[in-house]
């Protein structure tokens, strides 16, 4: 009962600090969006596009941007409460719709730059810690410290240069091919769109798992155990397998999970390069117009996926450290 206790309490810790982060984020990002110089009616019509005085009064009334900030924000977030995110000015459709639509797109890229760049910065922070000060850890902290300093972007642009320009082994951009049917695209194909934006992000994401891996595989192997169990007989193999893996996993999992913010953030810039028609590009467009339903929408699910990702990390350390397993903590 005593763990049960413990385990609802941290839940309902979690929860009150989800909450509060909630509406905490979507003030200050309501707050920023009021003050933006973006005209929601010029970015709603065109900005090629004039309208009279009447017809901007009439747009004001039917999106409630004629309200008072306070009334606006409430109104909106009364909504929120019911599970209404709101009709997108941009799509003219439910935020729901549209953040569904451009989330599962987003989700896929990201799950596999996550996991790509996680098991590769694991094995690589290993093979670096345990070669200490030899070619191979040399090469592959060169290789981390300078793509840790290259922005999304620009490795987004070299790719389509080098795979897409030159090599042609990959489209330039968009999610699916010029001019085909929903129903008429082919996996092959969704694959080849999604092969340059998943290794744009897995690329960039390798450095910070692998340096920091690297970092707990060196404190590991100086440590008095491994000089014991070097003086038992044990092989490099056998040391790596009983001693290292087992006591770098649980920082490598806390990172990889609290990296889903920045993951979120590389998609964003990554999507852009692309083309790529997922929550990132949405995002850009939803401030850029001044669409703040859809903008607040995608806050609250960003918001929420990161907080998951924490959350799940937290609830791993009981099945990888024994000591939180058996109830000393939670």
């Amino acid at each position: 009962m005593k763990n049960k206790d413990l385990i609802h309490k941290y839940i309902l810790k979690k929860l009150g600090k989800l909450i509060t982060l909630l509406v905490a984020i979507c003030a200050i990002t309501f707050l920023l969006m009021e003050n933006s110089p973006i005209d929601p009616v010029k970015a709603y019509v065109g900005a090629d596009l004039t309208v009279s005085y009447e017809q901007r009064e009439n747009i004001e009334k039917y999106w409630g941007l004629d309200k008072p900030p306070i009334e606006k924000f409430t109104s909106w977030f009364s909504q929120i409460a019911k599970g209404d995110l709101g009709t997108s000015m941009i799509y003219r459709r439910p935020v729901s719709e549209v953040i569904g639509e451009r989330f599962l797109a987003s989700i896929i890229l990201m799950i596999i730059a996550w996991v790509i760049s996680g098991v590769l910065g694991f094995i690589m922070g290993i093979i670096s810690g345990i070669n200490e000060g030899k070619k191979i850890d040399k090469f592959i902290r060169g290789y981390c410290y300078l793509l840790i300093s290259t922005p999304t972007f620009w490795l987004g642009i070299l790719f389509i240069m080098i795979f897409s320009v030159k090599l042609k082994m990959f489209p330039v951009a968009l999610g699916v091919p010029i001019g085909v049917l929903s129903h008429e695209v082919t996996i092959s194909s969704l694959i080849k769109h999604l092969v340059l934006p998943a290794l744009t992000l897995s690329v960039i994401g390798v450095s910070n798992i692998c340096l920091h891996t690297r970092e707990k595989v060196v404190e590991v192997m100086n440590s008095d155990y491994v000089l014991f169990a070097k003086a038992r007989g044990e092989n490099k193999k056998e040391i790596v397998f009983n001693h290292v893996i087992r006591n770098v996993s649980l920082p490598a999992i806390t990172l990889q999970f609290l990296s889903f913010s920045e993951l979120f953030a590389g998609t964003v810039f990554a999507e852009q390069v692309f083309s790529y028609p997922g929550l990132g590009q949405a995002t850009v467009d939803a401030g850029l117009k001044g669409d703040l339903p859809l903008l607040m929408g995608i806050v609250i699910i960003s918001l929420i996926f990161v907080f998951v990702g924490n959350t799940i990390a937290d609830l791993l350390y009981r099945f990888v450290d024994p000591r939180i397993r058996g109830g000393q903590n939670v």
